[in-house]
């Protein structure tokens, strides 16, 4: 009895599913509207400036930001499905996930890419500060950390099958 309770328990992940899920489409909506307003707020107000091309340019890549986020929680909602519930469901290929590794690294790939955006926001209104620096340095020092990480994993797989 103990042990069909145990198997069963692996529904409560459905918890972190569902809310994953609704996170990301939350999200991916949200971005998709605020595109539009960008988009309706710069052809209604009609000027070319410099000025105007820097601000749109920023609110796209926080909309893409917001869009990045929202494929994390996608994927991450997928890949709990496929590992606790049905690993049946028909995706692509790239998305198939067979292991808490294999979502690990998926996860990583898209935080790796969100920090990217993150920083090119930063680079984008840039006057000149210093904490530039030290914000690239912690991105780097993050991504060299998750690079290793991924790295010593992968190497020790590769130890046991040959």
């Amino acid at each position: 009895m103990f042990s069909k309770i145990l198997s069963s328990s692996r529904y409560l992940v459905l918890i972190a599913v569902i809310g994953s899920f609704f996170a990301a489409t939350t999200l991916l909506i949200y971005g998709g509207i605020s595109v539009i307003q960008q988009i309706t707020f710069t052809l209604m107000n009609g000027t070319v400036t410099s000025k105007g091309a820097k601000m749109l340019s920023l609110g796209f890549i926080e909309n893409a930001d917001i869009f990045l986020i929202g494929t994390v929680l996608y994927i991450m909602s997928l890949g709990l499905y496929e590992l606790f519930i049905d690993d049946t469901i028909a995706l692509p290929e790239w998305l198939v996930i067979h292991t808490l590794d294999d979502l690990k690294d998926k996860l990583i790939g898209v935080i790796v890419v969100v920090m990217a955006v993150v920083f090119l926001g930063h680079v984008v209104t840039w006057h000149g500060e210093q904490e530039i620096l030290f914000l690239g340095g912690a991105i780097g020092f993050v991504v060299a950390g998750l690079t290793y990480f991924t790295g010593q994993k992968k190497k020790g797989k590769y130890e046991e099958n040959h």
